[in-house]
């Protein structure tokens, strides 16, 4: 069975499961619209009684993947690693400065 096939017989299997609701309860909207706790666009939280098990399930799959991404991101910018100058360091050599 090719990759296409496989797909099809899922997508039809899938119509007997309910998905659930991603909803945890933080329903915040970020600044590009997403909500801040289950990452689905305002359209799919608008809609998502009206969708099918199929694209329900796929809603999942791309909150999924959104959430990968932002953990990624998180991972590469860690602030935590960050360290500030310490502005005082060099305090004698400023004030050298003004002595002049």
């Amino acid at each position: 069975m090719t990759d296409k096939t496989t797909d099809l017989i899922w997508l039809d299997q899938q119509e007997m499961f309910h998905v659930e609701s991603p909803c945890i309860g933080v329903c915040t909207s970020g600044a590009k619209g997403y909500c801040k706790g289950c990452l689905r666009s305002r359209i799919e939280r608008f809609h998502w009684h009206e969708m099918t098990e199929n694209q329900r399930a796929t809603v999942v799959k791309i909150c999924q993947k959104r959430k990968s991404r932002i953990l990624a991101r998180r991972e590469k910018l860690d602030v935590r690693n960050l360290q500030q100058d310490d502005l005082f360091a060099d305090f004698d050599g400023q004030m050298n400065l003004f002595n002049d």
